[in-house]
């Protein structure tokens, strides 16, 4: 009488599309933590930068535009944290992921495309989340700013942001050549958006046709969110203008990952 053996066959472990992000979130939160240049811009440059603005509050006339010092100071705190830590950090990191092969060996494994790009942007909109608080508490501390007359718009206005920021970052790097020109690629929107976004100016202080065009820019909607959230003069038609051009803006910087992005090193 024979006995049947049956041998199990060894299975492996079940994943998930967020356990996989979450794996793929801590290796690049190792790899940022090793790159000097790109944790000085990440966690140092944004938290200097409000201090310029604060200075130049001194020669404007605020009160016409129905602002103070902090209520200039502390959207613009959020900007600087929105670009650098997230937007200029993560240019570098795809285009240098892209260079490396590491995004084409990523490809070749369970991680969908989508999965790699949100993952590896999980470290800097985590670090540039942790900037817009700890900026917002220091702002409140050091400024006098009374609480926020609509916080839900502020909470918006940031998540927008930083949804946005990797997006645009992401579309950037689908036409950066190299991990050198990625230093350069990111500066033209991020001396815009300083400039034209109401972060060292606000849009009522420039004239109507220049506020017009700058209200366009990607970066104005969300300025325009967390500062309408703290003094409360923002209309629900003018809250939901701002928020229909950032979901605009975050749809054509997809349409073009969608379609430009590369997997591969550009020759």
């Amino acid at each position: 009488m024979s006995a049947t053996h049956t041998t199990a066959r060894p299975t492996s472990a079940a994943t998930t599309p967020l356990s996989r992000m979450t794996a793929l979130a801590r290796a690049e939160l190792t790899l940022l933590g090793r790159t000097k240049g790109a944790l000085v811009a990440a966690v140092f440059v944004p938290l200097v930068m409000p201090v310029s603005v604060r200075a130049a509050a001194k020669d404007m006339d605020l009160a016409e535009a129905g602002l103070d010092t902090g209520t200039l100071v502390l959207p613009a705190a959020i900007g600087f944290s929105l670009l650098f830590a997230v937007y200029s950090v993560l240019v570098g990191s795809y285009v240098v992921r892209r260079e490396e092969l590491v995004l084409k060996r990523l490809r070749t494994g369970e991680l969908r495309d989508g999965e790699i790009l949100a993952g590896s942007a999980l470290p800097a909109v985590l670090t540039g989340l942790g900037q817009c608080l700890l900026l917002t508490a220091a702002c409140t501390a050091l400024l006098d700013l009374s609480a926020p007359s609509a916080p839900h718009l502020v909470v918006l206005g940031v998540l927008l942001g930083l949804v946005l920021c990797a997006a645009l970052a992401a579309a950037t790097a689908a036409f950066t050549r190299t991990g050198e020109s990625a230093q350069a690629t990111p500066m033209p929107l991020m001396l815009v958006s300083m400039m034209g976004s109401g972060m060292f100016v606000p849009l009522e202080l420039l004239p109507d046709k220049v506020a017009s065009v700058c209200e366009l820019l990607p970066l104005t909607p969300v300025v325009s969110l967390v500062r309408g959230g703290w003094t409360g003069d923002l209309s629900a038609y003018e809250a939901l203008g701002a928020v229909a051009t950032a979901v605009a803006w975050i749809l054509i910087a997809v349409f073009a990952v969608r379609r430009r992005f590369r997997w591969e090193p550009r020759r």
